[in-house]
């Protein structure tokens, strides 16, 4: 397979969905949630795939606020505002191929469009053990008074991280 991380388009949302599902069972987003963020912005969403085939990895990301994260499986009215920040909503990889080293080429290029963009910072919520996976990638812990309650329902390891740009 010759898998490229490419825009996200319409189509690609159901296998974005079954990816997700595979991915992050206690965290749980449908349908809606990911058409939602498609819709609010394109510019931030990638697929992995080959061609036509079906996608096997993706990457959320959108302005919005510092310190601050929307909740699990919602569907946003609107992007913020006064976004201050690029958030990181996801990245997955069905599990046939993780391991291959394909997500560095896409945090590499949602790092340099932000940065490109004027952006000061992406920001995620670490869950399923990520930490040390992220702080490889430049992010860093933040104790985040605006997240502190939020945190526990993304699960006992969830951290919230930044990357300064």
């Amino acid at each position: 397979m010759a898998l490229t991380w490419r825009p996200m388009r319409p189509n690609d949302i159901a296998d974005v969905v079954e990816v997700a599902r595979l991915s992050f069972p206690d965290h749980f987003e449908d349908r809606p949630c990911f058409e939602n963020r498609l819709a609010l912005y394109p510019r931030g969403c990638f697929v992995l795939a080959d061609g036509h085939e079906a996608a096997k990895g993706y990457l959320i990301a959108y302005p919005w606020r510092a310190d601050s994260a929307p909740p699990l499986n919602t569907v946003i009215e609107g992007l913020p505002a006064d976004p201050a920040l690029i958030y990181l909503h996801d990245l997955a990889l069905h599990p046939s191929v993780r391991g291959g080293g394909a997500t560095g080429a896409v945090i590499a290029r949602l790092v340099e469009q932000a940065t490109e963009d004027g952006w000061p910072a992406v920001a995620l919520v670490a869950v399923n053990d990520a930490v040390a996976f992220w702080s490889r990638h430049g992010f860093v812990e933040q104790t985040a008074p605006g997240m502190a309650a939020k945190l526990p329902s993304y699960g006992p390891d969830a951290r919230y991280m930044v990357r300064r740009l």
